[in-house]
């Protein structure tokens, strides 16, 4: 009983710590590991409400923010973290039922790929598309997020949950010598060829400056104020004074989803001070506006380009249900291979993925972001970018403004919060990046894998019969021989 209530509270610690809005990476690899230790001494129907609540009380990291925040309808907040749970609890059973039955190596790999599989199939239908829990908690760790140039971030999601499943595998009681073996070579395999693969990749990155860029945020958060009125003139004339600052050689600077709010009659009154800025110094300005017609509103992702030419307007495709906006459905480059998107855009593969294959380098992209969500959302954009081989500017209202490379290293970044400086800037060099990745160019093949995977250790379950003494307490290191002698557990 003692182990049945402590084993959960250290893996909800684990997750509590270890994913979320800060996280430490280190502990995102051993948070499912008590619970999958806890698998052979419990029953089924005793791991999996074990294991459910234990990531229960590991996502109260961010219940307030589900349940206060206007970006995801609460419903779907809710069902995001009871969803999660629910999942984890059946991944860790369908590793326990595979285990019980010898099959050490599945056990090992298909609960990984059910988390994946059913994740993926989620997100099919989630109208606000994915933070992965996992790989978000771990994207600070360039040499493990390089696989997803390959796989997407689904594999590094399915790998963080590979290591210590394939560690509880391993210490299964009553494991036969070569189910141990063959399941401890092929994880530490898989594990060691994504290290390999990031620090090969890694070392190839050309870090050589094609453009340099900045992200600017007012660290007052203010949603698409009028920008008619006093307070709006005024904060397009600290924008302006800021951009007039930026350091020589800046070729396109990023500022915030929703910095203003206009019409018809004030959109080219407002942005007339910030083209005439752009022209000056020779830089593209992107600046998120909220515009309202009689007819509809828009989500804006506005270029104005450096040459003083007419600026250049993106509609954000994605919304959270309810929101009255009109979704675009359309690429818009800001001059030269600078692609325009806008925040919640990026939780989804598309536009990016087609951008990547557009032909372009950088992703531009103004971001609301809010209380605490910033940092997790700026590595999603991160992410996005080591997937199709981008390097992305994000600029947040209300979080972390960052701008990151192709590799998915973070080479500028500022914090909204925390400082009484009425803006905060970031500047970096980026470099042109590889061109489009093997995901970009063949999208979310690993995921569908995954599914495969999954199904076959489902299927597993039903031909292969459970073997005599692997069952609760940990025994299974020997079974009674007919005639009272003990003899080695077969299988």
């Amino acid at each position: 009983m003692l182990l049945r209530i402590a084993a959960p509270l250290l893996s909800a610690v684990l997750f509590y710590f270890g994913t979320g809005f800060a996280p430490i990476p280190a502990l995102t690899w051993l948070a499912p590991l008590p619970m999958l230790l806890l698998a052979p001494r419990a029953s089924g129907r005793a791991t999996f409400l074990a294991a459910f609540l234990a990531f229960l009380l590991g996502m109260t990291n961010q219940l307030e923010f589900f349940l206060r925040t206007p970006s995801v309808p609460r419903p779907i907040g809710i069902g995001i973290i009871v969803g999660c749970s629910l999942l984890f609890g059946l991944a860790v059973c369908l590793f326990r039922a595979l285990a019980r039955r010898g099959l050490l190596l599945l056990a090992a790999c298909a609960p990984p790929a059910l988390w994946v599989g059913s994740m993926y199939l989620t997100v099919l239908a989630n109208p606000t598309g994915i933070i992965w829990p996992l790989a978000t908690s771990v994207a600070d760790v360039p040499a493990v997020i390089q696989i997803a140039s390959v796989t997407g971030a689904w594999g590094v999601e399915y790998v963080v949950m590979l290591a210590p499943a394939t560690l509880a595998a391993m210490l299964w009681p009553g494991a036969a010598a070569a189910a141990w073996l063959r399941t401890g070579v092929v994880g530490a395999a898989a594990c060691l060829l994504v290290l390999v693969f990031g620090a090969v990749r890694l070392a190839g990155a050309d870090s050589t400056a094609w453009r340099q860029v900045a992200v600017l945020s007012a660290t007052r958060y203010q949603w698409a104020p009028d920008a008619a009125s006093p307070g709006g003139k005024a904060l397009v004339q600290e924008y302006v004074k800021e951009i007039a600052g930026l350091p020589p050689g800046t070729g396109t600077v990023v500022l915030p989803e929703g910095t203003l709010g206009t019409d018809e009659a004030s959109l080219g009154p407002a942005l007339a001070p910030l083209r005439e800025v752009a022209r000056d110094r020779n830089v593209d300005v992107v600046i998120g506006v909220v515009h309202t017609t009689p007819r509809t509103k828009y989500n804006y992702s506005v270029d104005l380009p450096a040459d003083g030419s007419a600026p250049v307007y993106y509609a954000k495709w994605h919304f959270a249900p309810g929101e009255p906006f009109r979704h675009g459905d359309e690429l818009v480059f800001a001059g030269d291979h600078v692609g325009l998107a806008n925040c919640m855009d990026l939780n989804f593969p598309a536009p990016i993925r087609d951008y990547a294959r557009a032909g372009a380098r950088l992703m531009a992209v103004p971001a609301a972001d809010e209380f605490g969500n910033g940092r997790q959302h700026s590595r999603m954009g991160l992410l996005r970018g080591v997937e199709t081989g981008l390097s992305v500017a994000w600029a947040a209202q209300w979080g972390t403004p960052t701008i990151s490379d192709p590799w998915g290293r973070v080479l500028a970044e500022r914090d909204t919060e925390g400082t009484r400086k009425p803006f905060v800037m970031a500047f970096a060099d980026v470099p042109s990046g590889p061109g489009p990745t093997v995901y970009a160019r063949f999208g979310d093949w690993f995921a569908w894998l995954c599914l495969a995977l999954a199904a076959a250790g489902l299927v597993a379950l039903r031909s292969v019969p459970r073997q005599p003494g692997r069952g609760v307490g940990g025994q299974g290191a020997v079974l009674q021989g007919a005639a009272g002698q003990e003899e080695p557990a077969r299988g």
